[in-house]
Order: structure tokens, then sequence, then C-alpha cells
């Protein structure tokens, strides 16, 4: 238990270098984050995320299906000044129509799991107003490690790039293969299941009518900053113009969308 307690401090506190040096001015391109910004955060788990928000002393509301990582959150917290100003909510977001509306929405690294994104999608606008703004960031499907393969347990296939890829059945048996738990397969099968591309969810974008205020693609993920001491570097500008050819070379995508003038 201590060891899990040390390793997810360990992930909340990349999240808070990730959000504070790359997320939250990306978002202040097209909106000011100032005291009193109500934020949602959609799978928030610890709540990394949310706490350069609150140290700006925003309104937080941070939802994910897991209690035990609202539990931590909450543990993480306790002793922020602002603390008076977080709601953390164990739920499903379909579950909760009642939340209201926000100015920013966040889901970072987060719509890549969500089954049937295109439902999600048109969900979604019931939490927005028409100056609300959403921010993505995904790691494209056909990525060197889109499967989110670096969580197996195995050293070969956790620096194994594009294995994801393969047929179901062929992952599965690899995945089998190297001894990984049966927990951790069904895990990995499940993000295959819903791992989505730069095309498809750009589709999504214009069928549901969003503006796409901004959108930057990378050849290193921000996050690798603080993960593996490399400089986030953008997509080099014609592969970012290659549909297809640019989800296999691209680790992170970042979109700000709208559903109006922001």
């Amino acid at each position: 238990m201590y060891e899990r307690h040390t390793k997810r401090d360990q992930y909340f506190k990349e999240q808070v270098y990730t959000t504070r040096k790359h997320v939250i001015p990306y978002i202040e391109m097209f909106k000011k984050i100032t005291p009193g910004t109500s934020v949602l955060e959609i799978g928030c788990g610890e709540g990394g995320n949310l706490k350069p928000f609150m140290d700006l002393g925003c309104t937080i509301t941070g939802i994910d299906l897991s209690a035990g990582k609202i539990d931590l959150a909450h543990e993480f917290f306790r002793e922020h000044p602002k603390y008076q100003n977080l709601t953390l909510i164990c739920a499903d977001i379909y579950q909760r129509s009642d939340l209201g509306v926000f100015d920013v929405v966040i889901l970072r690294d987060v719509i890549e799991h969500i089954p049937n994104q295109e439902k999600f999608m048109g969900y979604l606008k019931q939490f927005l107003h028409s100056g609300s703004v959403v921010f993505f960031g995904f790691p494209p499907w056909q990525n060197p490690f889109g499967g989110h393969q670096q969580m197996c347990k195995s050293k070969i296939l956790s620096k194994l790039p594009w294995f994801h890829l393969l047929p179901g059945f062929l992952y599965k048996g690899v995945l089998r293969l190297f001894g990984e738990p049966q927990n951790k397969v069904r895990g990995l099968l499940e993000v295959k299941e819903t791992g989505i591309s730069i095309e498809r969810f750009e589709r999504i974008l214009k069928k549901y009518g969003y503006k796409v205020l901004n959108r930057r693609l990378y050849l290193f993920n921000p996050n690798y900053e603080v993960k593996f001491k490399l400089r986030p570097r953008k997509q080099n500008r014609l592969v970012s113009s290659v549909p297809w050819l640019r989800d296999f070379f691209t680790t992170a995508g970042y979109y700000l969308i709208s559903v109006g003038d922001a």
C-alpha cells in the first residue's frame, strides 16, 4: 500500500508539473484563467491536473469512476488553502447530468479510454455555455506507445513500440506469453477497443458542431519533460499535414474546442 501511494504521489506531481507549465498556458491562448473560473475535469484521477487551477483560485469539480483515486485526491488536497473550492465526485459522468455548466472542461489522457466517443461528445455539450472551452490531450492510437504498453510488467513489452497494432488475438497472445496478469491484459485490450485516431476525433468534432480553437500535435509529448527529461517538440508540419501517417509518429494531440465564441 505504501509503495502504491508513493507511485501515485509521483504521478500526481507529474500531472501538476505538466498542467501548470503546458496545459494552462495552452488554454490561456484563448481563455484567461482567473479566480472564480469554474473548471470540470472528467476522469480526474487523484487530481494532479486540477491543482494548478486551484492554486489560481478556480472553483473546481473533479469526477472519476475510481473511489480509490477520489480518496487519494482528498488526501492530497486536504491541506490546500483553497480546499473549500474543490468538489470531488466518484461517479459515472453519464449519471451526473446535474453538474451544471463550466467555463473550462478538461479531458487529459481520458478520451482514448471512453467507449463510444461519439455518444460522449454529444453528451458533453450540456456542461458547456457559449463561452466555455474544452481541453483535450490524448495519444493517437497508432503512435508507438498508443496501446499504453509502457504499463506492462514485462520490461521487453513496456519498451516495444507499435506491437499493440497487432490483430486482437495476436496481441492478447503476446501479452499472455510474456506473463502479463489477467487484469492487465483485460485493461490493455479495453484500450485497444477505445483508442482513437486524430482523424476519427476530428470527424466527431465536426459531426457535433464543435469549433476547433487550436490544435497542436507533438512529436514529443509535453508530459515527457517531467517523465523522461525530453523537451516537448511539436510535430513536423509536413508530417502533421498527412492524414493517417501523422498518427504513427505523434505522441500527443492537444486540442482546445468550443461550442461558440470563447
